[in-house]
């Protein structure tokens, strides 16, 4: 008898619970990914291209046995189901709103042939919804949330890829369809894709950048982050096993990586309950007529798209995202900063740029990390954020190192300078663009279009 396991955002043999339980129903597994046009081509290049090398990597892993089809997951999982002759179909539950519309109906188009859809685990240490406040209702503010999740706990990792190698035997499905071509973006370098890179990523940051991670991690100009947002999204590496391993390690630097962990699992809870934040604000903040419009709309999009505002650390973060299909946090709130509060641009707008250029680009925290931004989110602060891109740059970029890599018109202007190069004579910068907007002014606009919605 085969079981299948279909993978989705679980491209590991590693710490896979649903993998153990389809080869706990049967004899063999049959590994299915299914390519489903409709996120293929909603996604950016950046993602097709790194999820057609996680795929290759997945595929080695398994000898070369999953089987890759095409189409939609209501038709194909079924189908699939019916070449088999398999009774079940293992997943690890989705939790954002299209996965779980999705499952249900792969699940109902199961149950009227007789077979089930076994859903186990998710791609969270806690699922959403699980933790909730002591009158049953989900947490909207972050702190509390943190304390309830650690107390909740989450289960030991499942046995590892080397393990599940030796008691999982994967079955041939015959063919397999081709990945679409998915051509890298002129100037981009991707990471590494698969389990492997991403374990060997993770045992260098517990290796060294963990014990300074606390006191550096806002930091551009240094590579003291894990960059696990990539692996985490595709699912190459699960937060149990990284919490696992953090529960051996005692330092502010370990605590404040499990809150980022914890960050995470928060956003997705929000969205769990709230399915429509991924397109609509949870709280308006400002007047509608206090948006950008037209072509001035336009225009500020392309000056911040392309990193050419004027303001150095925003040009970098925009630029590097361009580069790597990746933004280092610190500036991805910068930069998200300016495009809604100096540039009066919706959050959505800058949401679907992100979405369609970041590699980790994941629906959850994309939305939501951009709403806490906008102040339209979940745990508002007691007062309207608004990053000063100069002063931001000056303290977690002091010698301007990130600055002068990204943006290399500014590659002769020393130290901390390269943040305010229109103080300098333009002949230091030529080619560097005139600031778009003045901030201070459009600080004021925003703090007073606030105001007026209070």
């Amino acid at each position: 008898m085969t079981a299948i396991h279909w993978f989705r955002r679980d491209l590991r043999l590693g710490d896979n619970p649903a993998l153990h339980a389809a080869a706990e129903a049967g004899g063999d597994v049959l590994a299915l990914y299914v390519l489903d046009p409709r996120l293929w081509e909603s996604a950016g290049d950046p993602r097709r291209a790194y999820l057609a090398r996680s795929l290759a990597a997945l595929s080695e892993q398994t000898g070369g046995r999953l089987l890759v089809r095409s189409g939609d997951p209501r038709e194909v999982v079924p189908a699939v189901a019916r070449e088999v002759e398999a009774e079940q179909v293992h997943v690890a539950a989705s939790h954002e709103p299209f996965g779980r519309k999705r499952d249900d109906d792969v699940e109902w188009q199961l149950e009227d042939a007789g077979r089930a859809l076994v859903r186990t685990g998710s791609p969270y240490a806690v699922a959403p919804g699980r933790v909730r406040n002591g009158s049953g209702d989900p947490y909207k503010v972050f702190t509390p949330f943190r304390r309830a999740w650690a107390e909740h706990g989450w289960r030991a990792p499942a046995p590892d890829a080397a393990a599940t190698r030796r008691s999982v035997t994967f079955a041939d499905g015959g063919r397999s369809d081709a990945v679409p071509d998915a051509p890298v973006p002129d100037g981009l370098d991707l990471p590494e894709a698969g389990e492997d890179a991403a374990l060997a990523r993770w045992a260098e940051m517990l290796d060294g950048p963990l014990s300074h991670y606390a006191d550096e991690r806002d930091r551009p100009d240094r590579d003291s982050t894990s960059r696990l947002s990539v692996p985490l999204k595709w699912g190459e590496l699960h937060p149990r096993t990284v919490l696992a391993d953090l529960a051996h390690r005692r330092g502010e630097g370990a605590d404040t990586f499990r809150s980022q962990i914890a960050w995470r699992e928060f956003h997705a809870d929000v969205l769990h309950h709230n399915p429509g934040a991924a397109h609509r604000s949870l709280t308006p903040v400002v007047p509608e007529a206090s948006w950008a419009r037209g072509a001035a709309e336009e225009r500020a999009m392309e000056a911040w798209t392309a990193g050419r505002t004027g303001y150095p650390l925003v040009d970098a973060g925009m630029r590097q995202l361009l580069a790597e299909g990746w933004m280092h946090n610190r500036v991805r709130m910068v930069v998200a900063s300016f495009l809604v509060k100096d540039l009066h641009v919706r959050w959505q707008r800058g949401a679907a740029h992100f979405m369609a250029w970041l590699v980790d680009g994941d629906m959850p925290q994309n939305q939501l990390n951009w709403q806490w931004v906008a102040g339209t989110g979940r745990d508002a602060a007691p007062y309207f954020r608004v990053f000063n891109p100069v002063t931001q740059g000056v303290k977690f970029d002091p010698h301007g190192h990130y600055v002068r890599r990204w943006v290399p018109e500014l590659r002769d202007i020393p130290g901390k300078a390269a943040h305010e190069p229109w103080k300098l004579p333009r002949s230091a910068a030529p080619d560097y663009p005139e600031r778009v907007v003045d901030h201070a002014h459009e600080r004021e606009v925003t703090l007073g279009a606030y105001h007026s919605m209070r």
